[in-house]
């Protein structure tokens, strides 16, 4: 069935090309109409407390999205005619100052301290605006920009929705460069490890087709998270590009084995299909191991990747091999010498020290261990972005200024006395931390008969039988001390209400960190389980998924420790990223030597003429694979402003070049070293069986020039004179 494919494939090259290229119009209208979403604390777990709190600010109060806008060095005149501007803005539903309560005329002087202290500092006031839709909707995103636009320079909005609205601004601003950068510089880096001019072109738009089909299919998702769009293209470029270059690899082979280079490539595709579904099962494997996270953020990331990873093959087996035909004349046309280094000496000096090499390797372990579990991790998402952002500078007065620098929203049953209303509004401000607290029954001066306040501040404070408490800290958000704080208030709050929340930023924070920290921890385990249970399955092991695992996860650690060892905080979901994505890279590189390792044993050599010719064999493979994927997540790192898609490419960059360097020099060692515990746990390791489907696995001997068997063991045996030692050659034999 496969082969009938392939070959109806080759015949048609023209119409498959133009199949691939209609399918983008509805690719690209799906991904205009995928809503992104801004907001990463809404992907937390809906049954936590803060969760909760925020779903009752939104309906009744409509105060999920709130902002302070501060007002400098201006006339009490010029804030109240901004204040009666604010409130005629589509989407905004209230907007609340001090002429709501006790009116303008009166001096400052004048004004209840209490009240005075929530709405000035010096020469600043603040008012509270709050919105008819959720914080991170598009109808809130146009009402924040109106707002500013009615503002002068000496106005500052801040609030989490206007922060979001600068985070959407500046993803919207950089995507474009990302996939410029990213592309032109792996381009670069094909064009020095391939033998073609435009062989990059052709792939770079195999590739390309694939991401715009994965965006496109975003919108069956309902919507997508904004840092899985920023880094999905990067991603899947870099995953995806070996699939590519295999089959390129696998098509120059076949040609010499056929006369109609049609017949040559429907028997890569054939190869291809084989190996890459079977190889790129560890990559999904790996990002659907996010899907577990109780923070729905994992989900959408790996549901996106793995979608890009199956789309991407599709699009390799499928569409690639017309793209190549087509272009096969000018491909042959401008060729050029390439930088492919021929590693047969540095793979000779390895396996000479195959045990220093190995000893290596378990030095390294333990240290590079403690290094990723103590890494210090950052979850204040403000300070992943550009200091001078509007949001930031405004955010950064409202702490100074008005001592704000967080908001606790506490949502409570409208049952208490006002006795006891005024008691815990004692309480909480009490708290070591808490600047102001803004309640309705604060506001209500003594004796003042309930009808007499007006309408605003009711709405502000009471709905549907809820109230609401405003409870301004001092403290930083996501800091230990606002951790602290929250706490205290839980404990307090429970004892007048049980059934009352705390939300806002700094609880649902929290809470993010909380369940991120669980999270992480089990995804680690299930995607390194589901990598052993893969590659067992592959190789009928129990000894070879041991062996791999334990040295791509020596990769892993290494690529995560580094930040401890230069005192440096990474992004919260940096190391979940990383880890799958480098896992699966990885494991690709692993199955290919181990495959060929394997095979060259099966021929009859031994272990040490096996290994030498496996790596010869990979290396070139190992090394181009590596150096896209580096040059083009490196590239995003140096132009992004936001230090979250920063840190995740430059650590990819980064897990790209020690991945490889592992591979080239620890893992050769490790297998040639253990083999005879593999064979000891793996069915037929030795014994010749039918070719297995395993990537790569057939390309090998126009890599690199491979000695010639005499030759590597001569030299091998050589260096184990020079040691005093004899060839292992009589041990695997």
């Amino acid at each position: 069935m496969l082969e009938k494919i392939a070959h109806k494939l080759t015949r048609k090259p023209r119409l498959v090309v133009m199949i691939a290229v209609l399918l983008l119009i509805p690719s690209i209208l799906g991904a205009a109409f995928t809503h992104i979403n801004y907001d990463i604390l809404s992907y937390l777990p809906q049954d936590l407390d803060s969760a909760k709190g925020e779903a009752l600010l939104e309906d009744p109060f409509h105060m999920a999205a709130t902002t302070m806008l501060i007002v400098e060095g201006m006339p009490p005149e010029y804030s109240n005619r901004l204040l009666e501007q604010v409130k005629e803005v589509p989407g905004v539903s209230g907007a609340i100052w001090i002429s709501n309560l006790v009116g303008i005329q009166i001096p400052q002087e004048m004004i209840p301290e209490d009240i005075r202290d929530i709405f000035f500092s010096g020469d600043a006031t603040m008012m509270i605006v709050q919105y008819e839709q959720p914080g991170a909707s598009e109808a809130t995103m146009k009402a924040i920009g109106q707002v500013r636009s009615l503002c002068n320079k000496n106005c500052f909005l801040a609030g989490f929705s206007v922060f979001t609205k600068d985070t959407r601004d500046l993803i919207t601003k950089e995507m474009p460069m990302y996939v410029v950068v990213a592309v032109l510089l792996a381009m670069v880096a094909m064009c020095a490890m391939m033998d073609s001019w435009l062989l990059p072109v052709a792939l770079t738009l195999s590739i390309g087709l694939a991401v715009i089909y994965n965006f496109g299919t975003n919108i069956f998702l309902g919507q997508i998270s904004f840092i899985t769009q920023a880094i999905a293209a990067v991603l899947q470029l870099g995953v995806t590009m070996d699939y590519s270059i295999f089959l390129y690899d696998r098509y120059m082979e076949e040609l010499h084995h056929y006369d109609d280079k049609r017949d040559a490539m429907s028997t890569a595709i054939v190869a291809a299909f084989k190996s890459l579904t079977g190889s790129s099962m560890t990559t999904i494997a790996g990002f659907l191991a996010l899907c577990f996270m109780r923070l729905t953020l994992g989900r959408d990331i790996g549901l996106v990747m793995a979608k890009g990873v199956v789309l991407g093959v599709v699009t390799v087996i499928l569409v690639l091999p017309s793209i190549l035909l087509l272009m096969d004349q000018k491909l042959q046309k401008y060729r050029h010498p390439t930088l492919k280094p021929n590693l047969s000496r540095v793979n000779t000096f390895i396996i000479r020290h195959r045990k220093a090499f190995v000893a290596l390797f378990l030095l390294l372990f333990f240290p590079a261990v403690y290094a990723n579990n103590h890494t210090q991790v950052y979850y204040k998402l403000d300070e992943s972005l550009p200091q001078d952002m509007p949001s930031i500078v405004s955010t950064n007065k409202l702490k100074d200024e008005f001592g704000m620098a967080c908001t606790h929203f506490i949502v409570m049953k409208d049952g208490l006395s006002h006795a006891d209303m005024l008691e815990l509004t004692q309480a909480i401000e009490e708290v070591p931390g808490i600047t102001s607290v803004v309640s309705y029954d604060k506001l209500l001066p003594t004796g003042i008969p309930d009808f007499f306040i007006p309408d605003s501040i009711k709405a502000l404070c009471k709905k549907d039988g809820y109230q609401m408490m405003m409870v301004n800290s001092s403290y930083v958000t996501a800091s230990d001390e606002v951790a602290k704080q929250l706490d205290t208030l839980n404990t307090l709050l429970k004892s007048y209400d049980p059934d009352a929340y705390i939300t806002g930023e700094g609880a649902m924070t929290a809470d993010l960190i909380t369940t991120a920290d669980v999270d992480f921890t089990v995804t680690s385990y299930l995607s390194i389980l589901a990598i052993l249970i893969l590659v067992a399955l592959t190789f009928r092991s129990i000894g070879i998924p041991i062996l791999l695992v334990a040295t791509i996860e020596l990769a892993i650690f290494i690529n995560q420790g580094i930040p401890y060892f230069t005192g440096t905080s990474i992004a919260f979901v940096a190391p979940t990223v990383i880890g799958c994505v480098q896992l699966g890279a990885t494991v690709d590189y692993a199955i290919l030597m181990t495959t060929r390792f394997q095979e060259e044993l099966q021929k009859g050599h031994d272990r040490l003429e096996a290994i030498h010719i496996a790596a010869c064999s990979a290396d070139t493979s190992i090394i181009t694979s590596a150096l896209v994927f580096f040059c083009s997540t490196l590239g995003v790192s140096l132009v992004s402003t936001m230090d979250i898609v920063g840190d995740i490419c430059r650590m990819l960059s980064r897990g790209a070049i020690i991945s490889a360097l592992v591979s080239i020099f620890i893992l050769p060692s490790v297998l040639a070293v253990f083999e005879p515990v593999v064979a000891r746990t793996t069915l037929h390791w030795r014994t010749p069986k039918p070719r297995r489907s395993s990537r790569r696995a057939c390309l090998p001997e126009q890599k690199t020039a491979i000695p010639a068997a005499d030759t590597v063991s001569d030299a091998v045996s050589a260096g184990d004179s020079l040691s005093g030692k004899t060839s292992d050659a009589a041990e695997t034999h």
